[in-house]
């Protein structure tokens, strides 16, 4: 590796070379002559070989002087090549960020940011992962995308987190569905409903299984459904008590479309948000998203965002 020194060097070599005088060389780089003089001496020295011919015009390069100055140009342009790109790249704000959401939350929280960071930032190349909160937290731990955004974990010891705020799980269902319940003479709806949860072993599902675990409830009809959106269709069609978030039906529970059951203990509340790793160093696209979202926050807050 070339050190700084000889770095340096080289620079006021070229420099020297160019102006084929040592003092012009000495005013552009604000160096005194005695100093590059030095330089060029511990150069010829090091290498073995004279690079100038002083004159009382100034200087002009030997033959092994040319090879030299001609490698180090080509050197110094590709080095200025990559600078200049780099600029390029800054300016235009050119680059990749990878994201990932549950669907859930990719659709409700994440795609009202998307839009307008897309809008302002249309060269960064954006990739989402969409999974379960559990394996995008392990995506993110393993540095397989940059800001996931999840359920927040209880050891947050190795992530920072930018809180969207609080998500209610309840359960809701048509009123036509209750009403045909209790015409059966049905007084029990965890016994007598279909109860229609989120399959496998996702977050969601695990928070509600502890609910059920901690409050001695077990249903005696379980529905598994894959995905929130299609938790949510079906209670709309009356096939049972669907458990989704609150705030992903407010709509439909302030047109009357959907209900919600009381519960005499409700479910404890979860916080989502953005979360990346502490100890990496954030890239510029990471940087801009999170700006972004930090400053637009107050008009995407857990809202009724279905429509």
């Amino acid at each position: 590796m070339i050190s700084e020194s000889n770095l340096n060097r080289y620079r006021l070599f070229c420099a020297v070379a160019e102006c084929e005088s040592i003092s012009k060389a000495a005013e552009m780089n604000y160096i005194s002559q005695p100093a590059i003089s030095k330089a060029i001496t511990k150069m010829e020295e090091s290498l073995g070989t004279v690079l100038f011919v002083r004159n009382h015009r100034g200087v002009t390069l030997t033959d092994e002087g040319k090879i030299l100055y001609e490698e180090l140009k080509t050197a110094f342009d590709i080095i200025k090549s990559g600078e200049d790109k780099l600029r390029h790249i800054n300016e235009l704000g050119i680059g990749r960020l990878r994201l990932g959401a549950s669907g859930v939350l990719c659709k409700n929280l994440l795609l009202p940011y998307l839009k307008g960071f897309i809008e302002e930032n249309p060269h960064i190349k954006i990739t989402i992962e969409c999974y379960s909160s559990a394996h995008i937290h392990k995506l993110l731990m393993d540095g397989r995308i940059d800001i996931g955004l999840i359920v927040k974990p209880e050891n947050m010891t190795e992530l920072s987190f930018h809180s969207f705020g609080e998500i209610d799980d309840i359960f809701v269902s048509t009123k036509s569905y209750i009403n045909n319940l209790y015409d059966r003479g049905c007084t029990s709806i965890f016994e007598n409903a279909n109860i229609m949860l989120l399959d496998g072993e996702n977050v969601s599902r695990l928070h509600v299984d502890r609910y059920f675990k901690e409050n001695d409830i077990e249903p005696e009809h379980i529905l598994e459904v894959n995905g929130m959106d299609m938790l949510i269709e079906f209670a709309k069609i009356g096939l049972g008590v669907a458990c989704v978030i609150k705030n992903f039906v407010a709509n439909e529970l302030q047109s009357g479309e959907l209900i919600e059951i009381p519960l005499s203990v409700p479910i404890n509340k979860r916080e989502v948000g953005l979360a990346y790793i502490k100890s990496s160093k954030l890239t510029l696209s990471m940087e801009r998203f999170m700006k972004y979202v930090k400053t637009h926050s107050d008009e995407n807050t857990i809202t009724p965002l279905r429509v």
